[in-house]
């Protein structure tokens, strides 16, 4: 009878946890979430590929502080490329805007 209750006159303790590997020694810095190029490609540029930027690049803080420094590093560079790209295809659509005499 003894034995079923003497894990409770134990004193409470707290499991140990260990870093993971990539974090022995200072952290990688945290990545350029490339927020200001994705609100203003969806503004001005290309509506539906500044969205999926802007979704991306405010997952880049989460990922970080989340320990998840590869993800965060993904999120910002799919952040970048939205961005970019929508910038582009924005340029374009502008110029053949204009080229055609519409704007």
């Amino acid at each position: 009878m003894d034995n079923q209750y003497q894990f409770h006159n134990q004193p409470h303790q707290q499991p140990s946890y260990q870093q993971p590997s990539y974090f022995q020694g200072q952290r990688p810095p945290k990545p350029n979430n490339h927020l200001a190029w994705a609100i203003l490609s969806t503004i001005f540029c290309c509506l539906p590929l500044g969205i999926v930027s802007i979704v991306y690049s405010s997952k880049v803080d989460g990922l970080y502080n989340a320990g998840d420094i590869k993800g965060a590093y993904d999120a910002a560079s799919k952040a970048s490329s939205y961005a970019m790209w929508g910038t582009i295809i924005g340029i374009i659509c502008i110029l053949c805007g204009i080229c055609v005499g519409g704007i």
